[in-house]
């Protein structure tokens, strides 16, 4: 299927914890087993407290890019990491009649990880969340986070060129921090940074591309 998508930077939202547990099985499956329903994958995980099903045609993808290449029995941690805006084009019946209109429709995306990784990047998320931690030793004892550090010294520079007001600086600074560090603690790929020009009239003094998202489960 040749929808169009849009991938969306993580934001809290109700389902987001970081599921721990045993791999005991996976695959291609209607959504719930049920025969009247679309097309899926599910993955099943026992933790120490229950059994988690979840559901979500990404988790595929999220299986074969996972630095762990878990198997059944493996030990894995599992969080929703954002979604993709997709649009679902109409379909038609054999007698041209729509069964389906075009809509767009949202797409969890998963990160499917071991749980050291998921350890490792909430402790690098709080050392990014700590303004007074300086960069240069952050990112001589952290390489990884060169990026990270470099896009927010952009942010400053931004914020020093084109608002005046100290405390709207302060604000913008903060909210990209925030989003880089959530990004991070997600284990997904750093968001996407879109830094308007607030010199613009009626234009924000920054704006975070960070998702919008509904609770309901999206497969």
């Amino acid at each position: 299927m040749n929808d169009k998508s849009r991938t969306s930077a993580p934001r809290h939202f109700a389902n987001d914890r970081l599921i721990v547990g045993r791999l005991a099985s996976h695959g291609a499956a209607n959504y719930q087993f049920r025969a009247d329903q679309s097309p899926s994958y599910y993955l099943k995980v026992v933790t120490n407290r229950s059994v988690e099903v979840l559901w979500g045609k990404d988790l595929a993808r999220a299986l074969s890019a996972s630095r762990a290449q878990p198997k059944i029995g493996s030990v894995i941690g599992v969080r929703r990491s954002g979604y993709d805006t997709i649009t679902i084009p109409e379909r038609r019946d054999d007698a041209g009649r729509v069964t389906e209109t075009r809509r767009l429709v949202q797409r969890n995306r998963w990160i499917i990880e071991s749980p050291e990784f998921f350890t490792e990047r909430a402790r690098l998320a709080r050392r990014v969340r700590d303004a007074q931690q300086d960069a240069r030793s952050a990112v001589k004892n952290h390489p990884e986070l060169a990026s990270t550090y470099l896009s927010l010294r952009g942010a400053q520079e931004i914020a020093d060129r084109r608002i005046k007001d100290p405390q709207d600086r302060e604000r913008f600074v903060a909210l990209v921090r925030e989003a880089i560090a959530r990004s991070i603690n997600y284990g997904a790929p750093l968001p996407t940074v879109e830094l308007r020009d607030p010199s613009r009239k009626g234009e924000p003094v920054a704006s975070i591309a960070a998702s919008r998202r509904r609770d309901s489960p999206v497969r």
